[in-house]
């Protein structure tokens, strides 16, 4: 696991509030309470928890609220220990450092927008909501919950505006993603988070939609298929003019790292964008579901990248 990041921001949990059963949302602030810095509808910060884990979050506040960082997190006994760390190890008063703020969604200059969010996976679209309440923007949020969702103080303005929907499958069956799709305009923008069976069917109902208006947001890396053309590479570090062998069946950020090399990792699996690298020299083979066309004709995803070719030279 790599270290404290470059550009770390020390935080304190300045409170921990009920989000809802086995939901905490947690506060952060600047110890002496200063702005934080600034963030996009939809961004995440990665946190490092007690115990070397490091997490990504949805921030879900406005990104006009610029003195908290505010997370909600979600307890699964079944996960990757990241939610357990949190529920059990963090205190209010606490002292947490945390990453940039990066990522967001694209909204600005969307006709409209209709998010669509399984339970706790509305957590990416709270801050874009209340940005585009605070703006004028035209927005839909549909949840998909049994009974009541997930953080429903933070929903409750929406709900009363008429913004956010809620499909409570207790009392009605679960709405298909072509249904929720049909009534968004022809221009809009499209965004769904939840499931791994809500996400696979909204990428198949989204598939005559442009590309540049349609937004996944994973919570859980998707598995990488067997690449039977992966050959080992030299991976040539510009800055410093180190060569550092990849061998097959290794990832680049392995190598990075029992090569001594601190680079930030989280998701490992190509999803939340911390392990970002620019690539100067070579053919990256780009296998992450984060970065857009233009971003990869000079970055990858060290995580889950791979090269064409026996040598790619990165800035490093």
């Amino acid at each position: 696991m790599a270290g404290l990041p470059v550009r770390g921001i020390k935080t304190v949990v300045e409170a921990i509030e009920d989000g809802g059963p086995g939901i905490k949302v947690y506060t952060l602030c600047d110890p002496d309470r200063w702005e934080l810095p600034p963030f996009k509808p939809g961004a995440h910060i990665d946190i490092y928890l007690p115990g070397g884990l490091v997490r990504t979050y949805s921030l879900c506040n406005d990104p006009a609220d610029d003195k908290r960082y505010v997370v909600a997190v979600k307890r699964e006994a079944d996960g990757r220990g990241g939610s357990i760390a949190f529920h059990d190890g963090v205190k209010a008063g606490d002292t947490l450092v945390v990453s940039l703020p990066r990522g967001g969604l694209r909204i600005d200059g969307a006709h409209h927008v209709t998010f669509v969010a399984g339970g706790i996976g509305v957590t990416p679209f709270l801050s874009a909501a209340d940005y585009l309440a605070r703006r004028g923007g035209d927005f839909t949020l549909h949840i998909i919950a049994r009974g009541e969702p997930p953080l429903a103080a933070m929903l409750a303005p929406h709900r009363a505006s008429g913004h956010a929907i809620i499909h409570d499958t207790r009392v009605s069956a679960r709405p298909t993603l072509d249904a929720l799709i049909d009534t968004a305009p022809q221009s809009a923008m499209l965004a769904c988070c939840g499931p791994l069976d809500m996400l696979d069917a909204f990428e198949r109902a989204t598939q005559g939609w442009p590309a540049e208006r349609v937004h996944v947001e994973r919570f859980v890396a998707p598995a990488l298929p067997i690449d039977p053309e992966a050959r080992p590479f030299q991976l040539v570090l510009a800055r410093s003019q180190r060569e550092i062998e990849v061998r097959l069946g290794q990832s680049m950020l392995d190598a990075l790292l029992k090569a001594g090399i601190d680079i930030p990792a989280s998701c490992c699996g190509g999803i939340c964008g911390a392990c970002r690298i620019d690539w100067l020299e070579g053919t990256p083979v780009h296998r992450d579901r984060v970065l857009s066309p233009a971003e990869r004709a000079r970055s990858l995803m060290a995580c889950v990248a791979g090269s064409a070719e026996e040598r790619l030279v990165v800035d490093l």
